[in-house]
């Protein structure tokens, strides 16, 4: 055999070895918080996919078993109405979580492409833009929420509008400050030399670039969406009842704790925290925080 055959025998590309384990150990050292996030949210996503298909109806009554305390045949007790408790938190899991994911995708991609339209056009464009922003921004988003929401009616989809409305304006300073100065950048200058439409490095080359800042956030308006669809709810200007959400349970099961019926209101309030806890801590420690 060739002498330069055996050398590139010898000197064949071997591909590293990725080590699972000291990688999950340094995730966990270095992002604790992270990591406890996303194992909160992973619980809630099976129980949001596969729960509801093993237990009961979450809007059948049974008066007779009312308010019955935990249990081992029902783990978060009864309703007034004599509802499993768990079923309708489980069923709730699914539509909080679709509604907080969502809202937050939407507001993402709605805020950042009008954001990159004011950060690259800048001028008039950027002005007028901005200051719409600001008028909504004068609002407080659950308030603006709570507006909307009562001009367009309490069904579901109304609900999702009108939170997502109320968190896009965070998102377009985001994004438009980001493409200020991606803008000034020498690959913003290539791409126009290139022959490409304004539109095109915008869109193209522009926006992806100025992302980062947005999908940090986004994580953490999926949590503040699910505290706000929630609020609404237990105002009674959201979701309204018999729908299983966890907003809808709180405000059904505060009337009970007087009554020492605390495991009503306890649950589903506590899924809310932790549902709006992990999307937090995903965000926090994933937006550049050193642990």
């Amino acid at each position: 055999m060739p002498a330069e055959s055996q050398s590139g025998a010898s000197e064949r590309f071997v591909p590293p070895r990725i080590d699972g384990g000291a990688t999950a150990r340094s995730l966990v050292s270095r992002k604790p918080l992270a990591v406890v996030g996303m194992v909160i949210l992973a619980v809630y996503i099976v129980l949001a996919a596969v729960g509801p298909f093993f237990v009961t109806d979450p809007v059948a009554t049974d008066p007779p078993n009312a308010l019955l305390a935990p249990s081992l045949e029902h783990p978060m007790g009864t309703d007034n109405f004599g509802r499993d408790v768990f079923a309708r938190a489980v069923h709730s899991a699914r539509l909080d979580l679709t509604l907080g994911i969502l809202i937050a995708m939407c507001a993402m991609v709605i805020g950042s492409a009008v954001g990159v339209v004011a950060g690259y056009w800048g001028g008039a464009v950027d002005e007028t833009l901005m200051r719409l922003t600001d008028i909504v921004l004068a609002f407080p988003g659950f308030v603006l929420a709570l507006i909307l929401v009562a001009v367009l009616g309490n069904s579901t989809l109304n609900v999702g509008i009108a939170v997502t409305a109320a968190f896009v304006p965070y998102f377009i300073r985001l994004t438009r400050a980001q493409a200020l100065s991606e803008r000034e950048l020498e690959y913003v200058d290539g791409a126009k030399l290139a022959g490409n439409r304004s539109a095109r490095v915008a869109f193209l080359h522009v926006l992806p670039n100025s992302l980062q800042p947005s999908l940090v956030t986004a994580t953490l308006v999926a949590g503040w969406a699910i505290l706000t669809v929630s609020g609404l709810a237990f105002l009674g200007v959201g979701i309204k009842p018999p729908t299983a959400e966890w907003g809808v349970m709180v405000s059904e099961g505060a009337r009970d704790i007087d009554a020492g019926h605390w495991w009503t209101s306890f649950f589903p309030g506590g899924m809310i925290v932790l549902a709006a806890m992990a999307f937090h801590f995903i965000g926090d420690e994933f937006g550049g925080r050193e642990a």
